[in-house]
């Protein structure tokens, strides 16, 4: 059993860095290649439709307020975001995507489902099923574990 906690481990933490170099190579390699990898999941968070408060974004990538306000300001001088004050509430700040911003979503969007896509030609539908089935068990353990506020 231990061998097999390792391995699992090993193979956690290879798939991870793999994703990880695989999408900043895509991102460098292609039309936006002035974004970074932190940027791209900022913009995924704030979405394609309509806009979200500040602190929606930031407690939807578990970051503070400032961090993220330092990413907008970024975002916002390279065109793929904007900013808006609430026009029922001044204190709040909103953010949306613009055109660019929007085209950058779909394009880190068709990325994820083109890698998908590769990695699932060679199995069969028992595969895919049972992957699945295991990736859902491990979202949902690794929530209930390490999710902010079950430490």
């Amino acid at each position: 059993m231990e061998e097999k906690m390792k391995e699992i481990n090993n193979m956690l933490v290879e798939i991870y860095d793999d994703i990880n170099h695989i999408e900043e190579y895509s991102i460098k390699q292609g039309a936006f290649n002035d974004i970074s990898i932190t940027e791209i999941h900022t913009i995924e968070a704030v979405g394609m439709y309509g806009s979200k408060t500040m602190s929606e974004v930031a407690q939807a990538l578990n970051i503070t307020m400032g961090t993220l306000t330092t990413a907008v300001d970024k975002l916002i001088k390279k065109g793929y975001m904007e900013r808006s004050r609430s026009d029922t509430d001044r204190r709040i700040v909103n953010v949306s995507l613009t055109k660019r911003g929007k085209l950058a979503y779909r394009i880190h969007e068709k990325f994820h489902m083109d890698m998908v896509r590769a990695i699932m030609v060679d199995f069969t539908p028992e595969e895919e099923d049972i992957l699945l089935r295991g990736l859902r068990k491990l979202n949902k353990h690794l929530k209930e574990i390490y999710a902010p506020g079950n430490k």
